[in-house]
């Protein structure tokens, strides 16, 4: 099989051709869907959990996050803004490596609270292998023990902005 200008392997039938014609023109009213309603995906990766309880304040109706096209899903394969909060351990850093990697491009990282920001009042434990931006690469910090809901809220807006500047490049 040799490849065409496109770069579509060609087996004689066309139908890669096809395909690739049809991810072409159906890319724009995605990408506009997409970039209209993110997905995010909220992970505690231990703490206290104050920040996961102002977390799920925000997402739930008193604050309404959805009136801003952002749907809390439970799979990263689906999400486009993950949302991280609680100090991060030995034990959960590898899962949030794995977790980081099946998210698909773009995403967008947001560190929610002072121990995924500093390691907070975990600062000097043998456990807690470090900041958030140590493992994976972070766009929006909401500092905070806990941060209040509209502080998180904030950060969700800006979060979103930034997924809609990434999906338009």
């Amino acid at each position: 099989m040799d490849n065409n200008r496109h770069g579509y392997a060609d087996n004689g039938s066309g139908a890669d051709m096809v395909k690739g014609t049809l991810y072409r023109i159906l890319e724009k009213p995605l990408n506009y869907a997409r970039r209209k309603s993110p997905w995010i995906l909220h992970l505690d990766t231990g703490g206290c959990n104050g920040c996961a309880i102002e977390t799920f304040a925000i997402l739930s109706p008193r604050y309404d996050m959805e009136r801003f096209g952002a749907l809390s899903k439970g799979n990263p394969r689906h999400a486009d803004i993950l949302v991280i909060s609680g100090a991060v351990s030995r034990k959960i850093k590898p899962m949030l490596k794995r977790i980081y990697e099946q998210t698909p491009e773009p995403k967008v990282v947001m560190a929610i609270g002072s121990c995924a920001i500093t390691k907070g009042v975990f600062h000097d434990s043998y456990n807690i292998v470090g900041p958030l931006d140590r493992i994976m690469p972070v766009d929006v910090y909401v500092p905070g023990c806990p941060p209040k809901p509209e502080a998180i809220f904030d950060g969700m807006l800006r979060a979103i902005e930034k997924f809609r500047e990434k999906v338009e490049k």
